[in-house]
């Protein structure tokens, strides 16, 4: 939605993404997330969850208050009244990463005990993108069945599955694959990562 500047000229406002963070293993991906939409200059809405901080501390050399420093917004995940719980929020869509088995579930359900998935059912009943980054392996019929109930209501499922045809020669190298693809979803381009072009000749 184009916005009035200081100088009475229109431009369009950053683009608003809100990111949920819970405890699923793979908290790199996140922070990579966060980290990445920084330098595009993209608006973040952060939600950690309690097992998300406790991920962050076992996973990674980060502290919570680190990776809350790398957003532009950061709202307790108890706080129901926080601006990105009401439709009227103008977002750009969320990224739940990672998205663990819980999560889901209650995004299928419609179950908003918390912000995080209050957040994710505003997305859907405004028909804004939702993309939940599920981890977790191997998956049950009930993990199979939520994804395919929360695709049929709107939302894009897409795993944290990195690629290996670009030849990663260390994590970073997955992390920056698969934060790439997540952010193709939003048509934001990283810039970061070998793009599929066919196999190369030898």
């Amino acid at each position: 939605m184009p916005e009035l500047s200081s100088t009475n000229g229109i431009h369009p406002r950053r683009k608003r993404i809100v990111i949920g963070m819970t405890g699923a293993t793979g908290a790199c991906l996140g922070i990579r997330l966060l980290t990445v939409l920084r330098r595009l200059n993209v608006e973040t809405h952060l939600i950690l969850s309690h097992w998300a901080e406790e991920t962050i501390r076992y996973e990674t050399d980060y502290t919570p208050a680190n990776v809350r420093a790398l957003a532009d917004h950061v709202y307790s995940n108890h706080d129901q009244s926080a601006p990105i719980s009401s439709g009227s929020f103008r977002a750009d869509g969320m990224i739940i990463l990672p998205c663990s088995m819980k999560t889901l579930a209650a995004v299928h359900a419609g179950y908003c005990d918390d912000l995080i998935s209050r957040a994710a059912d505003v997305m859907l009943k405004e028909r804004r993108r939702l993309v939940l980054a599920v981890r977790e392996t191997p998956l049950s019929e009930i993990h199979l069945r939520n994804m395919l109930e929360v695709t049929r209501a709107g939302a894009i499922i897409c795993p944290s599955m990195p690629a290996f045809y670009t030849k990663p020669g260390s994590i970073d190298d997955l992390v920056d694959q698969m934060v790439g693809r997540l952010l193709d979803l939003f048509d934001l381009d990283t810039g970061d990562f070998q793009r599929w072009n066919g196999f190369e000749k030898h």
